[in-house]
């Protein structure tokens, strides 16, 4: 008993970077992307599920090793093994891409003040200016326990699944038996659950976050709980918000293009509760994700540069940091604050710069987590590397259909 209490500790205290960067994947777009799913093919796509589960959790294991093996976060190893200017290429991207994904979530909280009847113009500038304070002003400790808090408000989404009341005979059904089918819409909409899953940005978070929490090899176990804890929660999660709307918006033939457009469909199906707490966890989706967003940028591109960085440090010990941090909060709120904004070309340009970035970074990984000099006797083994490679080319062919699809939509 005692030693399960010091195993239980001991997972508490590493605990937070798996399950953090996971469920940031439930992020604005990939809440709109479940709710279309489920108000316009029902339960039909919940299967997938499964197979996004094994992608994540191999691809974010290999991040947390080779942190906890090498004390170094992705971009830093990318430039020490590959040189300056192929991080300088990947850093650029990656910052292109964070740029519209931030805005991208920004949009989110716009869409939440709407349904709360509140002004963009008031709940945008505090939003971002919480985010911006919370981690300017804060230690990687504080700012990993409000990020935790903010992971336990997905509950809402469960709740809302619940007050839907599904067949749960049928949910459990569909998780179990592949339903493709192959037309062109159903293949679109597959494609888009299954290709939103794994973002570049999600690797370099979960690596420097590893490093700068320093967790140990020995504790290695625990870490790679968090990474398969995380992988399993945020995907329940997003099954949830497949069957709330599967459950209400299908089954009344309602058709809907947002996250908003789903909450207020809900409203007169499910209830003025379940609206509403689709509409708070489409918020607090959105600004955690628009904290998460521009700190993996600045831990990367920091990194990749040889610049200090850092939340633990203060802003005149890592100036390059906290500029970046600031600079992306910056533009993505002011973007969204502009009469008659555009947003489904700027959703369209992240995904395009996430598509073509993936690749390379997944590659990378793969090269890295292999270098016997780096990883010593924490390299893949054989069957490890099978699977990875299996879910790499899956990852990249999945990003190529998701880059050409969105041009032919």
């Amino acid at each position: 008993m005692k030693n399960t209490w010091k195993k239980l500790i001991i997972f508490l205290s590493v605990m937070g970077p798996g399950i953090i960067t996971a469920n940031v994947d439930n992020d604005a777009g990939g809440i709109t992307t479940y709710s279309v799913a489920g108000a316009h093919f029902g339960y039909s796509l919940i299967w997938s599920f499964v197979p996004i589960i094994l992608a994540l959790v191999i691809i974010q294991e290999m991040c947390s090793r080779m942190a906890v093996v090498t004390g170094k976060g992705l971009a830093d190893l990318i430039r020490e093994e590959f040189g300056v200017r192929v991080t300088f290429y990947a850093m650029a991207g990656l910052i292109f891409s964070n740029i519209f994904n931030t805005v991208s979530e920004f949009a989110g909280i716009a869409a939440s003040a709407e349904l709360f009847g509140i002004s963009k113009y008031i709940l945008v500038p505090l939003c971002a200016l919480f985010v911006w304070w919370l981690i300017v002003k804060g230690t990687y400790k504080s700012v990993e326990k409000v990020f935790l808090v903010a992971c336990l408000f997905y509950v809402s989404y469960i709740i809302s699944g619940f007050l839907s009341r599904p067949d749960w005979n049928t949910v459990a059904s569909s998780s179990l038996k592949p339903a493709i089918h192959f037309d062109k819409a159903y293949l679109l909409m597959l494609i888009g659950v299954i290709g939103t899953t794994i973002a570049p940005w999600m690797q370099f978070y979960q690596q420097s976050s590893v490093v700068e929490k320093d967790i140990k090899i020995e504790n290695y176990k625990y870490s790679r709980m968090d990474v398969i804890i995380g992988a399993f929660v945020v995907n329940i999660i997003a099954i949830f918000i497949v069957v709330v709307c599967a459950n209400t918006l299908f089954t009344h033939g309602i058709r809907i293009e947002t996250a908003k457009d789903a909450a207020l469909a809900l409203k007169p199906l499910a209830g003025q509760y379940c609206f509403y707490l689709f509409a708070f966890g489409l918020l607090n989706a959105s600004v955690f994700s628009a904290c998460i967003l521009p700190l993996s940028t600045a831990y990367s591109v920091c990194e990749g540069m040889g610049w200090e960085v850092g939340v633990n440090r203060r802003f005149r010990e890592a100036p390059q940091f906290y500029s970046l941090y600031s600079a992306i909060i910056i533009i993505g709120a002011a973007i969204i604050l502009l009469p008659n904004v555009k947003l489904v070309p700027i959703m369209l340009i992240s995904q395009v710069a996430n598509g073509i970035l993936l690749p390379f970074v997944l590659v990378f990984m793969l090269l890295l987590v292999n270098n016997k000099r780096l990883m010593g006797k924490y390299t893949n083994s054989r069957i490890y590397n099978v699977l990875s490679i299996v879910v790499i080319v899956a990852m990249i062919g999945l990003s190529t259909a998701l880059l050409l699809t969105s041009f032919i939509k």
